[in-house]
C-alpha cells in the first residue's frame, strides 16, 4: 500500500457537476502522519452552494420517491458491491487522509458494505399496518412515506462509515441527500459520492457541499427557510449539536443529533482484569481517541483498582505508536491540527493529585516516545497520557476529551460506581466489565447511556445495532437498523369507509348484542 500519490483536486458536486469555482476559498488537505503529503486541493463552496445544493435536491426528490422500494434497495445494494470492490483502496485513502491505522480504516469501509447488505433488504421491508377500526365498514392504515430532503453534516474522524449510516438509509426511504462532510476529510467525501453516483444513486439525489462550518451553518439556515430542508443530520460536538437543535426547532423539525460522549467503563471487583485491560486499551487509545465512542473514564473498585492500572500502564509503554501504515501500531496521528490545539487544552485539565506517568504532549524528537514507529517530528502525534485518581468533582471527568487520554476513578460500592457512570451528563455509550449477571443487569437498568457493553469496550457498532445516545450526546434519536427508519421516513395514516354513509368516530356507538351480559 502506498501513502504517498498525487494531490487531488476536489469540489463541491451539484447535480452530478464538480463546481470549479471557489467562493468559500481554497484548502488544502493533507496527511496527519506526514504534513508535507498533500491529498487534496479543496474549492471550498459557500452558503449559497449549499442552498442550490438543496434546491436541487428538492427537485429531484419526488421522482426519485416514485421508485418503488425494493428498485431502491437493488441500487443499494450496487452501491455496497462497489464499496466492497474498492475496500482497500478507499481504507488507504482514510488512512492517508485522517492518519486511522489501516486495520481500523479496513474495519470502517466494512460498515458500509454491512450498511448497504442490511438496508437492501429494508428495500423490501417498508412496512406499514392494517389497524383494526371501532366502525364497521371501514379499514385503517398506515404508511412510511419519504420525509423529502434530507441535509447531513458529519465529522471527519469516522469519515465514511458514519455517513453511510446516513446516505444509505435516507436514499433507500426515497429522500433525496446533501451532504457536507468534513473539510479535512474532503478528498474521502469526493470518493464516496462518486461511488454512490456510480451504483446507480442519481446525481439530483445526492449531492456534495464542500464547505467550511460557517457557510454550511448559514447555507443551512438559509435552505431552511426556504423551505428547502425537511431532515437535518448531524454528527459532531455537542456545542455544535446544541445549536443546530435550536435552528432546527425554529422551523419545527427534529434534528437527529449524534453528538459527543464521555463514555464510562466500570470494572467490577469479580472482573476478568486482563479482559478490561485490554477493552480499556481498545476503548481509550484506538484511533488516538478521536471517537465519540472513546473511553472517558475507567471506573474501577478498590479491590483491583492498583492491578489495573499497573497492567494498563504496562500494555501502554508497550504500545507501538506512530506510522498508521505500519503493522501493530496502536493508534497513529490526530486527525487534524485543530485537534491537536484542543488536546493540548484538555491536557490542562490533570491537577496536582493526578498521578500521571510518563511523558505528555506531542511526541517529537526533543519529547520522544520509546518504539516510535516513523519519524514523530513529520506528523501530529502525542503521547498516550492515563490520569489516575480522577473523582467528580474535576473538571477532567465531566469533559469530553477527544484523543488519547484515559482517566482512572476508584469506587467501593455499586451506588457510587452507577454516580460516577452517570454523573458527566453524557449518555452515549457504555460498559461494565463483571462475571455476575446481576451486575450486568443492574448496570443495564441504571446506566443513562443509550449503548451498553458487557465485558466489551465501549467502541464498536453494528449495522443492524441501533446506535445514538442521550443527554449531552443526543437527543434520543438513533441511527442504524430498523431504528433510523423513523428518522427518515413519516408515518402517514389512512382511513377507507364503504359504509356508504358518513360515520363519525367515537360519536356514533355501535350497538353491542343485546342478549350478552358483560358485567364483570
Amino acid at each position: 500500500m502506498s501513502s504517498t500519490v498525487a494531490a487531488t483536486t476536489v469540489a463541491s458536486i451539484v447535480d452530478g457537476e464538480a463546481r470549479q469555482d471557489a467562493p468559500g476559498g481554497r484548502l488544502t488537505s493533507t496527511n496527519p502522519a506526514k504534513l508535507d503529503d498533500a491529498v487534496a486541493e479543496i474549492l471550498l463552496g459557500d452558503a449559497q452552494t449549499f442552498v442550490d445544493a438543496a434546491a436541487a435536491a428538492r427537485a429531484a426528490q419526488k421522482d426519485w420517491a416514485k421508485v418503488p422500494a425494493p428498485a431502491r434497495g437493488r441500487v443499494i445494494a450496487q452501491v455496497g458491491r462497489l464499496f466492497e470492490a474498492n475496500k482497500e483502496a478507499l481504507a488507504a485513502l482514510v488512512t492517508r487522509e485522517i492518519g486511522k491505522p489501516y486495520p481500523e480504516a479496513l474495519g470502517e469501509v466494512q460498515e458500509i458494505v454491512d450498511t448497504c447488505d442490511f438496508f437492501l433488504g429494508e428495500g423490501r421491508r417498508l412496512y406499514g399496518q392494517t389497524v383494526p377500526s371501532e366502525m364497521p365498514d371501514k379499514q385503517l392504515f398506515t404508511f412510511r412515506v419519504p420525509v423529502g430532503v434530507a441535509a447531513i453534516i458529519t465529522a471527519g474522524n469516522f469519515p465514511v462509515a458514519v455517513p453511510a449510516w446516513y446516505l444509505v438509509p435516507a436514499i433507500l426511504c426515497g429522500n433525496a441527500v446533501v451532504w457536507k462532510p468534513a473539510e479535512y476529510s474532503a478528498a474521502l467525501g469526493d470518493a464516496m459520492v462518486r461511488i454512490f453516483h456510480a451504483g446507480g444513486v442519481p446525481a439530483g439525489v445526492l449531492h456534495l457541499v464542500q464547505a467550511s462550518g460557517t457557510d454550511t451553518f448559514e447555507g443551512l439556515k438559509a435552505s431552511l427557510e426556504a423551505g428547502l430542508v425537511d431532515k437535518v443530520g448531524f454528527t459532531g460536538s455537542s456545542a455544535v449539536g446544541a445549536e443546530i437543535g435550536a435552528l432546527c426547532g425554529r422551523h419545527l423539525q427534529s434534528p437527529c443529533l449524534e453528538l459527543g460522549g464521555k463514555n464510562p467503563m466500570v470494572v467490577m471487583d469479580d472482573a476478568d482484569v486482563d479482559l478490561a485491560v485490554e477493552g480499556a486499551l481498545f476503548g481509550g487509545y484506538g484511533t488516538a481517541g478521536q471517537r465519540c465512542t472513546s473511553l472517558g473514564t475507567a471506573i474501577v473498585h478498590e479491590s483491583v483498582h492498583d492491578e489495573f492500572v499497573a497492567k494498563l500502564r504496562e500494555r501502554l509503554s508497550a504500545s507501538p505508536v506512530g506510522d498508521p501504515t505500519a503493522d501493530g501500531v496502536l493508534y497513529g496521528p490526530m486527525i487534524h491540527e485543530r485537534f491537536a490545539e484542543r488536546f493540548e487544552d484538555w491536557l490542562g485539565l490533570i491537577r496536582d493529585h493526578h498521578d500521571v506517568v510518563g511523558p505528555r504532549g506531542r511526541i517529537t524528537a526533543d519529547n520522544p516516545r520509546d518504539g516510535f514507529v516513523g519519524d514523530p517530528d513529520g506528523g501530529i502525534f502525542y503521547h498516550p497520557t492515563l490520569v489516575v485518581g480522577v473523582t467528580a468533582d474535576d473538571e477532567i471527568y465531566s469533559t469530553e476529551t477527544f484523543g488519547p487520554i484515559v482517566g482512572v476513578a476508584k469506587f467501593s460500592d455499586f451506588d457510587e460506581a452507577m454516580e460516577l457512570a452517570n454523573g458527566h451528563g453524557y449518555g452515549l455509550s457504555s460498559a461494565i466489565y463483571t462475571r455476575s449477571g446481576e451486575n450486568a443487569f443492574r448496570f443495564r437498568e441504571r446506566i443513562t447511556a443509550g449503548m451498553v457493553s458487557v465485558n466489551n469496550s465501549t467502541s464498536g457498532a453494528e449495522a443492524h445495532l441501533p446506535f445514538g445516545g442521550n443527554g449531552k450526546s443526543g437527543n434520543g434519536s438513533r441511527q442504524s437498523g430498523i431504528w433510523v427508519l423513523d428518522q427518515f421516513t413519516r408515518w402517514q395514516s389512512m382511513n377507507w369507509d364503504y359504509a356508504g354513509k358518513l360515520q363519525k368516530a367515537q360519536m356514533d356507538n355501535v350497538e353491542l348484542p343485546s342478549d350478552q351480559d358483560f358485567r364483570l
